[in-house]
């Protein structure tokens, strides 16, 4: 079969363990519904947390994950295969290194059409959020990056920091989250009347930081208002959609998820006192969006 090939003959000897390839079968047959894009009026989005390398290693959370499998240049071609072939008009990613995204996620995706637009989280971490769209589907008018703790204090955030601004723990606590949110503004390229306003974030992570969720997430929700109010000043008679995503940090039976679906949550609500000594106190929160749920999807 091989006897017209010709060429030297080379033997090389490994210095480390050969390790055995990615298993892709559960990618592929995942990727098996998403052979092809979405066409107008449909879009699909993907929302991925992709582990940044600096914690992968770090705090030793993965004990039952192999060390080789936990290295970024085994996991980067596994994340570029998913984000490729799930063939998504939008496409927001949480904890992205900033050099994955320079030097692995942008170049591959700009080849393959997409734009792309990343923001560091706050602190000393390289890291924070990212979303890529499809350039011939939407076209980008506008993109800005919040650190939530570093705009507790402002105006359009009195409502919260007025009930808070007194319990010095609850204050220092929502003051230690780098938390962020990435947001991007789009007109459709196939219905110039329609708009997206997205809006990628990561929350707390902490089990006992309910409330802090609730109130981040409350400040998520007020940016995603402000820039649509800014987008129906120009254009009355838009319709403008508002896409929500991120990793939360949180279950489907919790506050976030709940007002985020029903859009209000009573200050009586247990999450406002998840933490002993940082209640949140005669806070009750209600937002104007119909927000539906893609979760488990």
């Amino acid at each position: 079969m091989y006897k017209d090939i010709s060429g030297d003959k080379v033997t090389a000897l490994s210095t480390s363990v050969v390790e055995a390839g990615p298993d892709a079968r559960a990618t592929i047959s995942r990727q098996f519904r998403t052979r092809e894009f979405r066409k107008h009026p449909y879009i699909r989005v993907m929302s991925y947390n992709i582990l940044a390398d600096c914690y992968a290693k770090k705090y030793d959370i993965f004990p039952q994950c192999p060390p080789f499998a936990l290295e970024i240049e085994y996991r980067v071609h596994l994340i570029v295969n998913e984000l490729v072939n799930f063939k998504a008009d939008v496409i927001c990613l949480q904890e992205n290194d900033r050099k994955v995204y320079d030097y692995d996620l942008y170049p591959v995706l700009s080849h393959l059409g997409y734009e792309g637009e990343f923001i560091k989280k706050g602190g000393e971490v390289d890291e924070g959020l990212s979303v890529f769209y499809r350039k011939d589907r939407l076209e980008k008018l506008e993109s800005k990056g919040v650190v939530l703790c570093e705009s507790l204090q402002e105006p359009r955030f009195g409502h919260i920091w007025e009930k808070i601004r007194t319990n010095e723990a609850l204050v220092e606590r929502m003051m230690l989250p780098t938390s962020a949110i990435n947001i991007v503004s789009f007109q459709s390229k196939d219905n110039s009347g329609k708009f997206l306003v997205v809006g990628n974030t990561h929350l707390y992570h902490k089990p006992d930081a309910n409330h802090v969720r609730l109130l981040q997430a409350e400040m998520c929700l007020t940016e995603l208002q402000l820039q649509k109010k800014e987008i129906l000043k120009k254009h009355p008679d838009a319709e403008v959609g508002i896409l929500f995503c991120g990793d939360f940090n949180s279950r489907p039976a919790s506050g976030v998820f709940k007002y985020c679906i029903e859009g209000k949550i009573e200050a009586d609500y247990p999450d406002w006192s998840s933490s002993p000594g940082e209640e949140v106190k005669e806070l009750t929160l209600q937002h104007s969006f119909s927000l539906g749920s893609a979760c488990g999807t």
